[in-house]
């Protein structure tokens, strides 16, 4: 199934159970008590949902999942009246590696690990987020600057995403949310940007209209972590996390442009699978902000913005200059720019085509080489004993050698987690022996799931 758009539809993988249309319109319409909601989350409609978001295996511990996100919610001040239930996607970036934040191309798929928070409105002007295993974040929207002691939490996510909201118009208004996430934390599946959706899909369904576009709702998101959390980062993340399903997307379009697929991996013969490497992620901002960094620095060379704005034959030509003047780093980056950029158009290009999973694999490959060698996002360990990525990447390798199984770093890089498609038959094998290097737990199976950031409606009305 094939979907292009620059204006990106909303959850258009579920028309037998959406209900579209002005939210606004509906919103007094609504009123899920704790009671029906709980009954509801045991009914055959929620049973389809939760496998079309979680897979068949999934699917099966969700409805315990989401009636202990009511019963806390019920239990905070002001929580056991009218309920709304939101979920949002990690995401898994499939070709595209630090592209986005130089208006690249990027192939990348939401997935069934997702945050998922039962809100309710409040009367005030406070925000408190009750999150599984977390301190609450509680936040008083009365003034929404950006606060530098919040950089890095919660809090700023949450006054970021409502200052956007309310500099597009919408009320300021406080709610609480009970919330539970799955998204795995440094393995490169965007845990933060799963966190920052869901946050703009609350306040837009309980604040504003209830349909901003998916587009738009990464756009606020991503403003909220540039500039309120204090990390630079592109729109690959967010967007891939509100369009949802396996989607290409251009942001040197305007607006992006987006191409929406199913990827079904589960009759391919392959298992798509992150293994965690267990690496830290502190004190990695620099690695990761040098990258755009580096990329922009060449691009202001030839007096453009980004490299989105340059050409390759250009950037050859002036090749011995650009080593003067930007370093021999940012060549090599420019050059991934480039050539990573061609294949997604080539993984693209593929999925167009309806071609099995396995012909994807040379793209894959092209992809960890090239992050490896050109981008140099593997490794930034200050002790050079500690090289989790690149050890992770070559015990993955010698395991699978001859199997046709295909690895690359995964995310942002640096530390984390790899990505790879394991042949099926030798799966418990390869996550048995990874484990054994890694920790329990570290290796996780990967549901392409269909759909992006949600509101659930009443479970008789499907999703928004």
């Amino acid at each position: 199934m094939r979907q292009v758009s620059r204006h990106p539809p909303i959850a258009a993988e579920f028309p037998s159970i959406l209900h579209g249309g002005d939210y606004s319109e509906k919103k007094e319409k609504i009123k899920m008590t704790y009671e029906k909601l709980k009954e509801t989350f045991e009914s055959a409609v929620a049973a389809e949902l939760f496998q079309r978001l979680y897979g068949k295996s999934g699917a099966q511990d969700a409805p315990r999942r989401y009636a202990a996100l009511a019963d806390g919610l019920a239990a905070m001040e002001g929580g056991a009246g009218d309920m709304r239930v939101f979920s949002a996607p990690g995401r898994t970036e499939l070709c595209g590696n630090h592209t986005d934040h130089n208006l690249g191309k990027v192939v990348a798929a939401s997935v069934q690990l997702d945050v998922v928070g039962i809100a309710c409105p409040r009367m005030d002007k406070t925000v408190v987020f009750r999150s599984t295993g977390f301190p609450d974040a509680i936040v008083d929207l009365s003034d929404l600057s950006p606060r530098a002691s919040e950089y890095g939490t919660t809090e700023s996510l949450i006054r970021g995403v409502s200052a956007e909201f309310n500099r597009m118009g919408a009320a300021v208004q406080g709610f609480n949310v009970c919330a539970d996430s799955t998204v795995l934390k440094g393995s490169g599946l965007s845990s933060s940007a799963a966190v920052e959706v869901l946050l703009s899909k609350i306040y837009d369904v309980l604040n504003s209209s209830g349909k901003t576009p998916p587009l738009e709702l990464a756009r606020i998101a991503q403003k909220a972590e540039n500039v309120y959390f204090g990390k630079p980062c592109g729109l690959m993340d967010q967007a891939a996390s509100a369009i949802g399903g396996a989607v290409f997307m251009d942001f040197g379009m305007s607006p992006v442009e987006t191409e929406i697929f199913t990827l079904n991996l589960e009759e391919s013969g392959y298992t798509l699978c992150v293994a965690d490497t267990g690496s830290s992620h502190a004190d990695l901002t620099p690695h990761y902000a040098a990258i755009p960094s580096e990329m922009k620095s060449v691009a202001a060379f030839f007096g453009k913005s980004c490299l989105a704005e340059v050409k390759r034959k250009d950037v050859l030509t002036a090749a011995a200059a650009i080593r003067a003047k930007c370093g021999d780093r940012a060549l090599l980056r420019t050059m991934h720019f480039f050539n990573e950029n061609q294949r997604v158009v080539e993984m693209r290009d593929l999925l167009r085509q309806g071609a099995p999973i396995s012909a994807l694999f040379d793209v894959v490959r092209g992809s960890g080489g090239s992050s490896w060698e050109l981008l140099q996002n593997v490794d930034a360990a200050a002790d050079p004993r500690e090289q989790n990525v690149a050890l992770a990447l070559a015990l993955t390798g010698e395991f699978t050698a001859g199997s046709g199984s295909v690895y690359r770093v995964h995310g942002g890089g640096f530390a984390g987690a790899i990505q790879a498609y394991i042949r099926t038959e030798i799966f418990p094998e390869y996550q048995a022996f990874m484990e054994g290097v890694f920790g329990a737990g570290s290796v996780t199976k990967l549901f392409i799931r269909p759909v992006g950031a949600v509101f659930l409606d009443d479970f008789t009305q499907g999703v928004a």
